[in-house]
């Protein structure tokens, strides 16, 4: 097993760590030098390395093209079921500035979105006339399936002016005016997560939102119609549901549940009870945060001038709702006010949430503790009233992308140990257990991880100017900037380390590189000042010749997905240290344990079913529990008493709020110390002396290479269950009605009876 693999022997693994293997390199050589060539129109004397990147793109491209229209001409054939997952939006970032190879126009399937208008009442129903129309242009791109043939379509969407500009303006000097329209159109899709801290960001967002469902709506409706049963395709929708699945992901796309409604009723002029059985029967909703600020309310004001016909479609599902409520609980009125789509309280909203809830046939969280607290507490009188709704799908996580794709040196040698059959079921990995004593899987995991390590010090090196040291612990906290993930629970660690270098020199100290990154929301202060500080304690840390190696704090810039796929094999130490009760799911905890990190966590979101699957004692696992943090909620939470208490914090505190670290500014982080004393929802306090003792458990072990990389074995062995594939199995099988098959597409060589022998094939099912 420890062998050193030869380089012949590497290159049969290229499957591992390249999705699927090379089939004619002669012929992808020819491919690559004709697109350099004659679609780039460069030679190698000229050409960049973007130029290579665009020709082996179109190379590539070339191959999934002749699958992606087989995939087509099969779901032609067959009709399958057809499952819409959310929706993405198109950023109009400049990573578009030199084109994308990978997608594909398709401007003969442009749409209308209407926005803005009245409603007129007529005798052939409700109409929405004198709208303003942006145009919707779908971009293809194709997501290719492992190793079955299979090449679905992401299509994203676009938005237009219905014209460049007003030509008229233009003739009569008003230049400005005549790019207008079209500019204020296409800022539709042009900013992702817009300051929807004012009215006009709210409407923006609004707009985005209502936007990309209108589009998707419409070309469902289309795809539906066309089928190759009969020459004038579907006139009946009575077999919607069966052929259609829309997955509402979160609360953004809820705008689907009145706009379907408005399809059915308005354009196909169907009956009010049979539209709303079938849009009921197509929907399903899953929650991803508990949070009540981040489940949407939009103002009514703005519903009613941004899209005033769901508005009425919206208030006729409520009173139908609310009728039924009245009905099974007579007089209550606080379940009719807890239970309705309309608040009343202050600025009249529409909770979006509970549309969802209504407007679905399934709801589920996305771990087993999220999921209890929706159907216990959050949506306890929706779950009461329709039990048999709610349900739970924990989250996963891709093994191709997030050990193949990122971490090639553990993956080769996961599949030296127990075959590659892991990477389509990812449970196989407890096989692992049958070598967690295994000295030769230990010196060899923990020389991956030493591998890894080096090389993203030589990156931070490279892109920070911080020179680090490789074999102290890597400790990492990479995630969305926000109050609940506690980043500052981990920089009063920092400060607490710091100090103890500080205060004893000599004392023995385990070496860490702490590394924390993520992005906060433009409109999020707090979050804004949470990074500021991170980076105020790095500029101090870093710079004291004190601390010298033995403490680095590392802040990553623009934490993205190819940065993630760097960080996360580098990892020693997975910081989920989330308010328990708070964080839905997560899927980083998930990446960490897959790639060999030990996490240090409260038992909140998928940690509890990671402990479960790993044993709890193969963890970090600190802090107050969902229970105990109800409890506090109900008794109050006094972080004064923590402060007065625990000498080490009060002295980190003291240093913050003195301006120890902004000395030009002493009162720079007044926000964040008044937030943690005064108004904290996520007890940073309350955590901190837990904390502080299972981070020297973590040190503690770390001193123990040997120990410390067993439990890294036992928690790989443990990851199968959080493989998307299991996910996705269950939401298939379990929400949209799907049956899983292994029936291959034929590839684009084999003839076209193939595919209709194929389709016939998976009917018969």
């Amino acid at each position: 097993m420890a062998t050193p693999l030869t380089d012949q022997e590497k290159r049969k693994q290229i499957s591992i760590r390249g999705i699927v293997g090379v089939e004619n390199v002669a012929e992808l050589k020819k491919s690559f030098n004709r697109h350099l060539h004659f679609t780039l129109v460069k030679d190698r004397n000229i050409a960049t390395p973007r130029d290579y990147y665009f020709a082996l793109a179109h190379t590539v491209r070339d191959h999934l093209v002749g699958r992606w229209i087989r995939t087509q001409q099969f779901y032609y054939e067959a009709d399958p079921k057809v499952k819409i997952r959310g929706f993405s939006v198109e950023e109009a970032d400049d990573w578009l500035r030199h084109g994308n190879p990978w997608e594909k126009a398709r401007p003969e399937y442009m749409l209308p979105v209407h926005f803005y208008g009245r409603v007129e009442e007529t005798r052939d129903g409700s109409k929405w006339v004198d709208t303003q129309v942006v145009l919707a242009m779908p971009y293809d791109t194709p997501i290719p399936g492992y190793m079955n043939n299979t090449v679905n379509t992401m299509r994203l969407w676009s938005a237009r002016a219905p014209n460049d500009f007003n030509l008229r303006d233009f003739n009569v000097g008003d230049y400005i005016q005549a790019v207008l329209d079209r500019n204020l159109a296409e800022n539709i899709s042009r900013v992702l997560y817009p300051n929807d801290n004012f009215f006009e960001g709210k409407e923006l967002r609004l707009k985005q939102e209502y936007f990309v469902v209108a589009a998707t709506l419409q070309d469902i409706i289309r795809r539906f119609k066309t089928t190759k049963k009969g020459s004038h395709g579907r006139t009946s929708f009575e077999s919607f549901p069966e052929k259609v699945a829309i997955q509402l992901n979160d609360t953004h796309p809820a705008m689907a549940i009145p706009e379907l409604m408005r399809i059915f009723v308005d354009i196909e002029k169907l009956d009010w009870d049979t539209a709303w059985e079938l849009t009921r029967r197509t929907f399903a909703y899953t929650n991803h945060t508990v949070l009540p600020e981040a489940l949407e309310r939009w103002p009514v004001a703005l519903l009613e001038k941004l899209l005033p016909r769901h508005l009425q479609i919206i208030y006729r599902i409520n009173q139908v709702h609310l009728d039924r409520i009245a009905s099974l609980y007579p007089k209550d009125i606080d379940k009719l006010r807890k239970m309705s789509l309309i608040e009343e309280d202050g600025c009249k909203r529409v909770n979006m949430a509970h549309l969802c809830i209504v407007g679905s046939h399934a709801v589920n969280g996305v771990a087993e503790i999220h999921s209890n607290i929706i159907k216990t507490d959050v949506f306890r009188n929706f779950s009461e009233l329709e039990p048999e709704k709610f349900q739970n799908k924990t989250n996963g996580i891709t093994p191709r992308r997030w050990l193949l794709l990122c971490n090639p040196g553990l993956a080769e040698l996961i599949a030296e140990v127990i075959g590659e059959d892991y990477v389509k079921d990812l449970s196989q990995l407890k096989k692992l257990n049958d070598f967690v004593d295994n000295a030769a899987l230990i010196r060899d995991i923990s020389k991956v991880k030493q591998d890894n390590k080096m090389k993203f010090a030589q990156y931070l090196e490279k892109e920070y100017r911080v020179k680090i040291n490789p074999s102290s612990m890597f400790d990492v906290h990479v995630k969305r900037i926000h109050e609940y993930k506690r980043q500052l629970l981990n920089c009063l660690h920092i400060v607490t380390m710091y100090n103890r270098i500080r205060m004893n020199p000599t004392a023995p100290f385990v070496p860490r590189t702490v590394i924390i990154g993520g992005k906060a929301a433009p409109g999020y202060h707090m979050a804004k000042m949470i990074i500021r500080l991170i980076t105020s304690v790095a500029d101090v840390v870093n710079n004291d010749p004190v601390v010298g190696n033995k403490l680095k704090v590392i802040f990553l810039e623009n934490y993205r997905v190819s940065l993630a796929e760097k960080v996360i094999p580098a990892t020693d130490l997975s910081e989920q240290i989330s308010t328990a009760g708070t964080e839905a799911s997560g899927t980083g905890n998930m990446k960490f344990m897959l790639n060999g990190a030990l996490t240090i966590g409260t038992m909140d979101g998928a940690n509890v079913e990671m402990a479960e699957e790993a044993g709890e004692e193969n963890m970090f696992i600190f802090g107050m529990r969902v229970e105990e943090v109800a409890e506090m909620d109900k008794k109050g939470y006094d972080a004064m008493s923590y402060y007065k208490r625990i000498p080490e914090l009060k002295y980190v505190m003291d240093q913050i709020t003195s301006g120890f670290f902004s000395p030009t500014n002493p009162d720079l982080f007044k926000d964040l110390t008044d937030m943690l004393f005064k108004h904290d929802r996520f007890k940073v306090f309350a955590d901190f002396e837990d904390y502080m003792k299972c981070q020297d458990k973590a040190s503690h072990l770390y001193q123990n290479p040997k120990e410390w990389t067993k439990m890294v074995i036992k928690n790989i062995a443990a990851t199968g269950k959080f493989s998307s594939d299991r996910t996705i199995t269950e939401y298939a099988t379990e929400v949209w009605g799907v049956k899983p098959t292994d029936l291959k597409i034929p590839p684009p060589n084999e003839p076209r009876e193939a595919i209709e022998e194929t389709a016939r094939a998976l009917k018969k099912m």
